[in-house]
């Protein structure tokens, strides 16, 4: 099956920027879902520009990918949002290539 690799880029307010890496390093060890391989933050050469990188095993792990299934976890994703420069995300999905 090809990978799929979900990211989601976005800028953080500069100061909230210590709350919200707290608050990734909480949702990462709360997200857990069948297929996904790994979660990470990467954070730009740009001041407090971030980029959160699914990697799904599959096309079907990803679709039924729900981070809703856990109340902590949804509560941790409001409070990120609250964090981030209104208008600044960006959302991109990668399928794999099959070579």
């Amino acid at each position: 099956m090809d990978k799929v690799i979900f990211s989601i880029q976005y800028e953080v307010q500069d100061n909230k920027r210590e709350e919200f890496i707290n608050s990734i390093k909480e949702l990462k060890s709360l997200l857990k879902a069948d297929g996904l391989e790994s979660y990470s933050l990467f954070e730009g050469k740009t001041k407090n520009y971030f980029q959160e990188v699914y990697q799904f095993s599959s096309k079907e792990a990803f679709d039924n990918f729900d981070d809703s299934e856990n109340e902590r976890v949804d509560i941790l994703i409001s409070k990120i949002e609250d964090f981030k420069v209104p208008n600044s995300t960006k959302y991109n999905t990668l399928y794999e290539v099959t070579l």
